[in-house]
C-alpha cells in the first residue's frame, strides 16, 4: 500500500498486534494500523458508530485483517456481515489467524474472504508473507464510493450483530 491508507486490524492479543505491526513495517508498509479487539468493534468501526464516528480520526479502512477467534462476535459472523453490505463488498478482507483447519479455510472463502493466512511461527516468514500480499495488488486497493447503487453507512437501516443480544 503505497498510499497511507488505514488498515483495520481485528485482533485481541496484544502480542500478536505488536508482531503484526512490526512485520508490516519491516515489509515496507507505512500505513497506519487501527486495532480493534473484538468483532462488535469491527462492525462499530465500519459503521462509523460510537467512538468511531469521527472519520477524520477513524478513516474508512482499505484493508481488514480479521482474526477468527474474536470475542463478542466471532470473525466468521463479522465476515458474513461485511459481505452482506454493498458498501463493504469491495473491502479486501484477509483472515489472519492461527487456524489451519480445512473447514475454517473453506468457510472463510465461502463467506467472501480474499485471502486466508495462517500466522507463521517464524517472524521472517511472517514478513515475507506480508510482502507477498503487496505483490497481489493490495498496495493500491480502494473502495467504491457510496452512490446510487452503493449506500453509505448513514443511509442503511436495520440492526447489526453488535446490537443483537448474544445467546450464551
Amino acid at each position: 500500500m503505497v498510499k497511507r491508507e488505514t488498515i483495520l486490524l481485528a485482533q485481541e492479543n496484544p502480542d500478536d498486534v505488536l508482531l503484526i505491526r512490526l512485520a508490516f513495517q519491516k515489509a515496507g508498509f507505512a500505513n497506519p494500523i487501527t486495532v480493534v479487539g473484538d468483532g462488535a468493534e469491527v462492525i462499530q468501526y465500519l459503521e462509523g458508530d460510537g467512538p468511531y464516528a469521527d472519520r477524520a480520526r477513524f478513516p474508512t479502512p482499505t484493508l481488514l485483517l480479521l482474526d477468527l477467534k474474536l470475542p463478542r462476535i466471532p470473525g466468521f459472523e463479522v465476515l458474513s456481515w461485511i459481505r452482506q453490505r454493498p458498501e463493504w463488498m469491495c473491502l479486501p478482507v484477509i483472515i489472519l489467524t492461527a487456524s489451519s483447519h480445512g473447514l475454517d479455510i473453506k468457510q472463510a472463502y465461502d463467506l467472501g474472504a480474499n485471502f486466508f493466512l495462517t500466522k507463521p511461527v517464524q517472524f521472517d516468514d511472517f514478513v515475507q508473507m506480508i510482502k507477498q500480499l503487496g505483490d497481489y495488488g493490495l498496495r493500491d486497493t480502494c473502495l467504491s464510493v457510496p452512490g446510487p447503487f452503493i449506500t453509505s453507512p448513514e443511509q442503511r437501516s436495520g440492526t447489526s450483530p453488535a446490537e443483537r443480544p448474544r445467546e450464551g
